[in-house]
């Protein structure tokens, strides 16, 4: 099986023997990775029953529950770490997402699709709402109902107590770029964020 290359630069960033909670883990690729390859533990956490089928059948432990209302139900500090790949901009209550993650894990790891991307911001400027390999949906069929761009998204960090210990910027094709700072915005179809509280 796989990794997708924005969840193998996800795997990578996490340590080997952790306990760790995939918020939105969809069929669950990459915890089974990370039991398979690095040792470690965890549970996958989804709201669609057709991705937990697919994490039982790999034999990945999946609770199926709504991340939106449901995160309460976790101790505190009961993960090493807690990863929340590609499913931020489907939450409907992402600010206490956040604080509960932040609850639940000492050590985040948090990837997103970048709306500030150029070409994004190109095709709205044409009047056409943006499609990307990162938001591959019409506006009328997509889950996503949080756009945000990275200069947001760290701002959202900061006002929730967050550290951003490190902040991968990727192509479109999920693989790293070397821009920096403010740049990234514009340059970047996504990021990969270490953050802890």
């Amino acid at each position: 099986m796989r990794l997708r290359p924005d969840l193998e630069l996800v795997a990578g960033l996490i340590p080997s023997g952790s306990r760790v909670l995939d918020v939105g883990c969809a069929g669950g690729t990459l915890l089974r990775h990370l039991i398979d390859h690095q040792g470690c533990t965890g549970t996958g956490v989804e709201i669609d029953p057709d991705a937990v089928l697919a994490a039982i059948r790999i034999g990945v432990p999946v609770i199926e529950l709504d991340v939106d209302e449901e995160l309460g139900q976790f101790e505190d500090d009961s993960y090493d770490v807690v990863v929340l790949s590609r499913t931020l901009q489907a939450m409907r209550n992402l600010d206490l997402v956040l604080e509960h993650i932040a609850r639940i894990g000492a050590r985040m790891i948090v990837s997103v699709p970048n709306f500030g991307w150029w070409r994004h911001r190109l095709r709205l400027l044409g009047g056409r709402m943006p499609m990307s390999k990162e938001l591959p949906y019409a506006w009328y069929n997509s889950p996503n109902i949080r756009f945000t761009t990275l200069v947001d998204l760290e701002d959202l960090f900061a006002r929730l107590g967050l550290t951003i210990e490190r902040r991968i910027t990727l192509n479109i094709k999920g693989h790293p770029l070397q821009v920096t700072d403010r740049a990234a915005n514009l340059f970047a179809g996504a990021a990969v964020y270490v953050l802890r509280r």
